[in-house]
């Protein structure tokens, strides 16, 4: 009778996690769920011997030490872009050409997420793995258990592995977002970026609480009786089967069909509570699709369309000042909000002065933005109104907004410069940046933190935040000992960052962290930096002369040997850098650009100098390769203007395993 009454329940909570998750259509209380739940966890912890890897209670997650490698059993390739119709009717065409008749198509919603692949043995959920380089992932089984629109167990028993795509709604990311600002915690740049963190956590605990979903858009069935002859057919059998589906897939007679579909949703997207960048179109029938097969790195079968940047005009309230940690004065518009490419835009900078003369950008003036790979506003330019004439030009300021002294430009640049040392706003700047992804990465510590931090007299240099207690964060606004407790950690987990990200952190005057990396690979230790001489500096490919005065000034400075001196005090002791482990991109220059699916651009910069490459920021006739992923800007155009090669991110793979 128990195990009768345990079916019961498995099938009742499945069924309205189902309705809830999948169709979006509870159908009892949460109430009622929860008793049913907590019915089920009791006759569990009665009966241990009696849990089932598909029971709805092994969805609550344990923690892991590492994530292992698990190589595919079938290769998850990358897709080729269009990004206009004419391109799009072009591969239609020819694929039409070779098969005589109009050939149908489905078109699919380009979600914007993770790619994953799950494994199901016998109707139950057995592996779940990301894409990785779409050869080798890492499994992350027990993190996917605690997404609800997995189902842990199918209608029928059969094996089957399925291709989806992870995801976290816009409602619940601004959700979470607004917490972790309540909190003083890590705030997630777009909904993809909270995925991957979530969905990455050793704690599947962490996963859980955080509301991911999946839509499943490939079956891969090679032993199914009966295996559908069209992927649309395969896309309604995974949604019998408990899979959630994309509702707006859509069945399409021939390429203007789907160039229709296309059209429709560039606009429509903006509705949706999930981030989608394109269309993904495939040919229907599965017949065609092995007849086809693939190239190198992307199926022949399948294209992905993206939307185009979308362009809004808006007006330019007011131009607020910035001063930076080099004293810089940088200009931001504030604009009325307006919504673009999915999210409320109110401000962009304007990078510098002669930037607000060359636009002629005048407060109360109609200006066109857009989204710089779909992440940053920009300004394109002043849109001509009656109006504009008659708005007073933009004077460039003469004083500092924050301390009040002069400005200057030096000789040979553009920007205006507060040169007071003891400014307010280059102080804070220069603790924001020692806190910063690309220097320290101090989880949590935002500008709001620093600016209490310095406003009580708690802070005044980096060193500073290393004596902070649990105790000092509760004394700032909206911080509680949780929060308080997460901050303090965050700065003690920082002491042996590598040597790379420490010398970034030091702000030394024309060092980035390119330059950074060069100076870590070559010396190794700080000590050994910190005691070169100014011709072994002068000496290194891609410093210079003056940036190699800048660096010995740096460390020839009293005030800056009693900041390292304090430092080390403090238990600040940066890591040694790691050496080259080949030279198989020795003299090879790389730019990045874009965004790339299975690593950051730091990581794939790391990659590249351990394998004795550089990377740089600009290209020039002096770059060898351009590595380039989505949303490729305008580095991808100068390089094949100036006929750089451009590589994928498979050819960069392929490249570092060949060589």
């Amino acid at each position: 009778m128990l195990n009768i009454r345990i079916q019961f329940l498995k099938d009742e909570i499945n069924k309205h996690n189902y309705n809830y998750y999948v169709n979006d259509n509870p159908t009892i209380s949460d109430y009622e769920y929860d008793k049913l739940f907590a019915e089920l966890k009791q006759i569990e912890a009665d009966h241990p011997e009696l849990i089932t890897p598909d029971s709805p209670t092994q969805r609550v997650g344990s923690v892991s030490e590492k994530f292992l490698p698990f190589t595919h059993t079938h290769r998850l390739y990358s897709l080729d872009n269009t990004y206009n119709y004419e391109d799009l009717k072009s591969w239609y065409e020819k694929i039409k050409k070779e098969y005589g008749n109009d050939v149908e198509l489905v078109c699919e919603l380009k979600i914007d997420g993770l790619a994953i692949a799950l494994t199901y043995e016998n109707g139950i959920f057995t592996r779940g793995v990301t894409r990785g380089d779409g050869i080798t992932g890492e499994e992350i089984t027990q993190n996917l258990k605690t997404i609800k629109a997995i189902p842990l167990k199918l209608k029928d028993n059969v094996s089957l592995d399925v291709r989806g795509e992870i995801y976290m709604p816009k409602s619940s990311f601004e959700k979470l977002n607004a917490e972790n600002l309540e909190n003083g915690e890590k705030l997630f740049a777009n909904p993809r970026n909270a995925a991957a963190g979530s969905l990455r956590q050793l704690d599947s605990t962490i996963t859980a609480k955080r509301d991911l979903s999946m839509f499943t858009y490939t079956l891969v069935a090679d032993g199914l009786k009966n295996s559908p002859k069209t992927h649309y057919e395969s896309i309604m059998y995974m949604k019998e089967q408990g899979f959630k589906v994309n509702p707006n897939i859509k069945l399409c007679k021939n390429a203007d069909e789907a160039i229709a579909y296309c059209k429709e949703w560039e606009n429509k997207r903006f509705d949706l509570d999930y981030a989608t960048d394109g269309v993904v179109i495939k040919v229907n029938k599965i017949a065609i699709q092995e007849d086809l097969g693939f190239t190198s790195r992307a199926p022949k079968w399948a294209t992905a369309f993206k939307f185009p940047p979308e362009e809004i005009s808006t007006v330019v309230e007011s131009i607020e000042l910035g001063v930076g940690k080099t004293g810089a004065i940088t200009p931001v518009a504030n604009f009325k909000p307006v919504q673009l490419a999915g999210s409320t835009v109110s401000r962009a900078t304007l990078h510098n002065f002669d930037e607000i003369k060359r636009l002629d950008i005048r407060i109360g003036d109609t200006v066109l933005i857009k989204k710089a790979a779909e992440i940053i506003p920009k300004v394109i330019k002043v849109v001509d109104t009656p109006n504009h004439d008659t708005l007073p030009k933009y004077e460039p300021p003469t004083i500092c907004p924050v301390c009040g002294e002069p400005l200057v430009t030096p000789e040979g640049e553009v920007n205006l410069y507060c040169t007071n040392p003891d400014c307010a706003g280059q102080i804070k700047a220069k603790i924001e940046f020692w806190a910063s992804k690309d220097a320290m990465d101090i989880d949590s510590l935002g500008p709001s933190i620093i600016e209490q931090l310095f406003d009580k007299n708690m802070v005044k240099t980096p060193a500073d935040l290393y004596k902070l207690s649990v105790q000092d964060f509760m004394k700032l606004d909206l911080v509680k000992e949780k929060s308080a407790t997460n901050l303090y950690n965050s700065i003690q987990e920082t002491k042996n960052r590598p040597l790379k990200r420490f010398i970034t952190a030091l702000n030394i005057k024309n060092i980035g962290k390119e330059t950074a990396d060069i100076l870590a690979g070559e010396f190794g230790t700080l000590e050994n930096l910190v005691n070169a001489d100014l011709e072994r500096l002068k000496e290194l490919n891609g410093i210079g002369e003056i940036t190699a005065i800048e660096i010995k000034n740096f460390f020839d400075s009293e005030k800056n040997i009693n900041l390292l001196k304090e430092l080390a005090s403090l238990g600040v002791k940066p890591e040694a850098a790691e050496q080259a482990k080949s030279d198989k991109l020795k003299n090879k220059t790389f730019v990045l650009t874009g965004t790339l699916q299975n690593m950051t651009r730091n990581q794939a910069g790391d990659i590249i100098k351990l394998h004795g490459g550089q990377t740089s920021s600009s290209v020039s006739k002096n770059t060898s390769y351009v590595l380039a992923g989505e949303n490729a800007g305008s580095k991808l155009d100068k390089a094949q203007a100036l006929g750089i090669t451009i590589l994928t991110e498979d050819d960069f793979l392929e490249m570092i395993k060949e060589e």
